[in-house]
């Protein structure tokens, strides 16, 4: 009897998976722009959230011997920047990565090695610094940088994150010309996205850089 329950439970449980791929396959065709914004937004929200347990939890553990009051505040959830970055997948990363995966299989068609390698070159030279140019100015604007701040923290943090960027997702492209029909390349992308944006959030959560005028008083 426990055998058959066992069975009966796995059986529902498949069913009610497929029964959501389904279902998101059909959102896809139906709504491919809003079906790929609102996932974008649950996995840069959810790539947030780690991103600050692990920025807490190793990158600044909480002293021995602080309080249990401080250590409180060490662990508190940012939930304003949380929703900042989910705005980020919902408005921009969503809509963009969308118009970008449909338009580079119509300009470079087919998913044979050297056309994919294309792709992957045109989203390092073309895709990635636009976009990280806009999301991290966007972020900073929220947080009430000025635009001497703004220049500041993209001449700090634009260069290493495509450094790092060129080193992660050349990889997980390939997989995706390469593999993934288009309609799915944008949610493919988006879970590569989820462990790229840990980084990406904790960079664009940093401290404002300092404009080049407080620089040059502070070193003179």
């Amino acid at each position: 009897l426990e055998q058959i329950t066992e069975r009966l439970s796995g059986s529902e449980s498949h069913s009610r998976l497929n029964g959501f791929v389904q279902w998101y396959l059909r959102c896809l065709d139906s709504r491919p722009v809003i079906t790929k914004s609102i996932t974008a937004a649950i996995i840069f929200g959810a790539a947030d959230v780690t991103s600050q347990k692990l920025s807490h939890s190793i990158l600044d553990p909480p002293a021995a011997s602080s309080s249990d009051e401080s250590t409180d505040q060490q662990l508190q959830w940012d939930a304003f920047r949380t929703a900042r970055m989910a705005a980020a997948g919902l408005l921009l990363s969503g809509p963009t990565l969308h118009l970008w995966f449909t338009r580079i299989a119509r300009v470079i068609p087919g998913t044979d090695v050297p056309r994919v390698l294309l792709k992957i070159a045109a989203g390092q030279v073309l895709f990635a610094p636009i976009f990280n140019s806009v999301f991290f100015s966007a972020n900073a604007a929220l947080q009430g940088e000025n635009r001497e701040q703004i220049v500041a923290r993209l001449r700090r943090d634009l260069l290493p994150t495509l450094i790092s960027g060129a080193c992660y997702w050349p990889i997980c492209d390939f997989i995706t010309f390469r593999y993934v029909p288009v309609r799915l390349q944008v949610l493919t992308s988006n879970t590569a996205a989820f462990f790229w944006t840990i980084y990406v959030t904790y960079k664009a959560s940093l401290a404002p850089a300092a404009a080049p005028e407080l620089q040059d008083s502070i070193e003179h």
